[in-house]
């Protein structure tokens, strides 16, 4: 696959992205958009997870703001410690870059601390505060107390993915992001017709003001706009 620019339903801040593992992702959400090409799966996302050994030689230069495994789970419960050392390491050679790691299991992710590379943005994905049945991940809970843990280390900024959004009760959603003091919050929708349950458009707007009163930086996706929301970049 090698290193490529950034595209298609993707933040629109990130540059590149890069994956050194081939395989099925192991949370199986139910709206993961990588099964959900015209195609289907491709091949390369199919089965166990594996290392890409040739993907270490990809030179990731410097100036870049790099999407880490976008198309599976960097800290997913399959992925071996030693492959994650090394991708981080790979992340390292190249320090002038901005990565970016986005995991449904932070707390498995503490244990890599002293491996990250200098400059970086972690975030989790918290698509509601309810115990919705969506995947075999850690429940959105658990990861908001994980990122409690990073949020007292305060040694990088971290961000948090409200997508695809799901039904939430408003005043708990806000108060796990208030006290996870993100740099910036993404917001979007279902974009696949996943048949989600999804919040009324007045709940979504809601929680947008709140948050903007805050002071938090609300990063919302187009495929808002169907909830007659004004979204930014491409998604």
């Amino acid at each position: 696959m090698g290193l490529r620019e950034s595209r298609g339903n993707m933040y629109n801040w990130v540059s590149h992205v890069h994956t050194h593992l081939a395989g099925e992702c192991q949370h199986k959400c139910s709206y993961c958009y990588v099964g959900q090409t015209l195609r289907g799966r491709p091949e390369k996302y199919k089965g166990e997870p594996r290392l890409l050994e040739k993907e270490f030689f990809v030179d990731y230069g410097r100036g870049r703001t790099i999407f880490i495994e976008h198309m599976n789970d960097l800290w997913g419960p399959k992925v071996d410690d030693d492959w994650i050392g090394r991708i981080l390491a790979h992340c390292k050679t190249y320090p002038e870059n901005l990565y970016v790691f986005q995991t449904k299991d932070p707390a498995r992710a503490k244990n890599f601390l002293g491996l990250f590379p200098p400059k970086m943005l972690f975030g989790t994905t918290i698509e509601t505060n309810r115990a919705i049945p969506m995947s075999q991940a850690p429940p959105p809970i658990e990861r908001y107390k994980a990122m409690l843990y990073f949020k007292e280390l305060s040694i990088f900024k971290l961000f948090v993915t409200i997508e695809p959004i799901m039904e939430f009760d408003l005043n708990i959603l806000m108060g796990w992001i208030k006290e996870i003091s993100p740099a910036f919050v993404n917001i979007g929708a279902d974009s696949k017709g996943c048949d989600l349950p999804e919040p009324d458009p007045y709940k979504i707007k809601a929680l947008i003001y709140l948050l903007g009163k805050m002071g938090i930086e609300i990063r919302k996706k187009t495929n808002l706009g169907r909830f007659g929301i004004k979204g930014e970049g491409h998604g």
